[in-house]
């Protein structure tokens, strides 16, 4: 059994400026989408965009992952607590950033843009798709370090068990490192493989819905409920409900793509 370390989340500290871990872990996320969108962009010019395109659309995808974040956490799971203290919305660097709403944000962001440039919405979001998952690890991960959103209680014999002494004394899945582990890396590589070659429009972004759906549906079922608008449920949780519409629409957009 593994006892969780504890980890301080301020990073760097400069007097009376804090760094913390949480929002590093966004930047490194930024950063690789920029990188890799490069990347895809010099590769696969059938998406009709250039590298200096990605700058732009990470700027829109930014606004609508922190914006969209918050208000999905204050609106689908503590409506109460920040109705009643409206000043916390704006402390995004406590943590607290709801993917579900992020994501309904970026797809406004990329409509936006979509718009603004003449571009199709399923060429950019076929284009993105493959970008979002190390953005998502990385997440996990500062979820992970801050110690929040840990797991369900474990059995005492699990190698991995670990106890968060700041929940209480038992052992518990790491379930920040399982969705690290399911969201970022196992469905980057998925979605990057798939991608590498040209697919029927919207397949690349179905497969992202199905993808983090399904990695979303089950990693729930290792990590402690969180109280939504529906209540705390040990049988289908906020999270999954969210992200039943997400696997479903996709399912729906990939055979649309097979028979076209």
């Amino acid at each position: 059994m593994l006892i969780y370390p504890q980890f301080d989340p301020v990073a760097i500290s400069l007097g009376p400026l804090a760094v913390r871990w949480y929002g590093l872990m966004y930047l490194a996320a930024f950063g690789a989408f920029w990188w890799l969108g490069r990347r895809r962009a010099l590769a696969q010019p059938w998406h009709g965009l250039n590298p200096q395109q990605v700058e732009d659309l990470l700027f829109y995808g930014v606004l609508g992952v922190v914006i969209g974040g918050r208000l999905g956490q204050v609106l689908f799971y503590e409506p109460a607590y920040y109705f009643a203290h409206p000043l916390e919305i704006l402390a995004v660097w406590k943590g607290g950033m709801s993917f579900h709403g992020g994501f309904l944000g970026v797809l406004v962001a990329m409509g936006l843009y979509a718009k603004k440039h003449g571009l199709g919405f399923w060429q950019l979001t076929d284009f993105i798709a493959p970008l979002v998952p190390v953005g998502l690890g990385l997440g996990r991960i500062g979820n992970f370090i801050n110690g929040e959103l840990w797991g369900r209680v474990a059995p005492d014999d699990l190698p991995w068990a670990m106890v968060f002494p700041h929940v209480d004394s038992l052992p518990r899945h790491p379930s920040q490192l399982y969705q690290a582990l399911g969201e970022g890396l196992l469905l980057f590589a998925l979605l990057w493989w798939f991608s590498s070659k040209r697919r029927p429009p919207r397949q690349v972004s179905a497969l992202f819905l199905v993808g983090y759906g399904v990695a979303r549906w089950v990693g729930e079922y290792f990590r402690e409920p969180d109280h939504g608008i529906f209540g705390v449920s040990y049988v289908v949780s906020m999270g999954q409900w969210l992200s039943l519409p997400m696997i479903l629409v996709g399912v729906f957009l990939f055979v649309r793509g097979i028979k076209k």
